[in-house]
């Protein structure tokens, strides 16, 4: 019963980037797992937004796909959709062109976990093949983490999830829980401390006129702005375009780069419900139950019609 009806029932540099496990393959200056996880106790805010935004400013969008309601002591899965252009292309942290990253995190509600292996399907184990799942802390077993994955291969990213059993645990009852989930897509331009990376907007810091372009030993380029009082710099690490050329008149905080960000962040939330099996079996004893009076009250009526024939009426 269970096995027919859970189908029925059944249908963030990061957080994810920034707290997902770096896979093999994937760029290590990609993801700075300690950041978020060190900074936040909690990935959600008292405001509902998943602190992967604070450094990826761009907003995109997020699906999730996850069931209506499940049985206690079930497996199901989540399916976290990352939609992007896989044609564009990003700026790495040394400057040059690189394909996106993605990643992703899911908050569950308080006893719903990663399912373990040996509780997945053969279909399940096939569509987490190569996918390396992390909880965001020892003591938070329900908040999961994947990333960085190579975003042309993984545009939708699958967690398996064992629902809890109110039977064998107390703390949990049955009934409807939320679900957040965040999602990411290219590096992020800031860092937590609010540094800019050089996948960011930089503008100038003062009005006047760009006196100097130059560049320094890092390969970075230098813009020397001259205005009312005296001359200021700012530092353009390589990736950004410059827009502005010596003699360019400038206005303070407009921009004198491209925006290199192709990438995004997006949250969304969801609900499932935790079934008491019981409410089923007993919904369904209550539609044979009327199936089983309506073909009685069907039968009934060709009887007295019988009898009213027999008795010429």
């Amino acid at each position: 019963m269970r096995r027919f009806l859970s189908p029925l029932l059944g249908t963030l540099l990061t957080l994810s980037l920034s707290l997902g496990v770096v896979l093999v393959g994937a760029s290590p200056s990609w993801a700075y797992p300690f950041w978020a996880q060190q900074n936040y106790a909690n990935p959600r805010e008292a405001t509902g937004k998943i602190v992967c935004a604070n450094c990826h400013l761009a907003k995109k969008p997020t699906r999730v796909e996850v069931p209506q309601a499940v049985f206690p002591d079930t497996v199901f899965k989540a399916v976290v959709e990352i939609p992007y252009d896989t044609s564009v292309q990003q700026v790495s942290g040394s400057g040059s062109p690189t394909g996106l990253n993605v990643g992703a995190v899911v908050m569950l509600p308080d006893g719903f976990t990663l399912a373990p292996q040996d509780r997945l399907s053969e279909e399940l184990k096939e569509e987490t093949a190569g996918i390396y799942y992390t909880q965001y802390s020892d003591d938070q077993p329900n908040i999961l983490l994947v990333g960085p994955l190579p975003g042309d291969q993984h545009q939708e990213i699958v967690f398996p999830i064992l629902s809890p059993d109110p039977a064998t645990d107390s703390a949990i009852h049955f009934g409807k829980y939320q679900v957040h989930v965040g999602a990411n897509r290219g590096r992020g331009q800031v860092t937590v401390e609010g540094e800019k990376t050089n996948n960011a907007i930089y503008t100038a810091p003062v009005a006047g006129t760009v006196s100097a372009i130059s560049t320094d030993a890092n390969g970075a380029t230098v813009v020397e702005i001259t205005g009312a009082s005296g001359s200021v710099t700012e530092t353009v690490p390589a990736g950004p375009t410059l827009t502005v050329a010596v003699g360019d008149v400038v206005e303070a905080g407009l921009p004198i780069t491209n925006d290199p960000n192709v990438g995004g962040f997006g949250q969304i939330d969801a609900e499932v419900v935790l079934q008491n099996p019981v409410r089923i079996y007993g919904l369904l004893a209550f539609f044979a139950a009327v199936a089983l009076a309506q073909i009685m009250l069907v039968l009934k009526k060709r009887q007295v019609e019988k009898v009213q024939a027999a008795e010429g009426f």
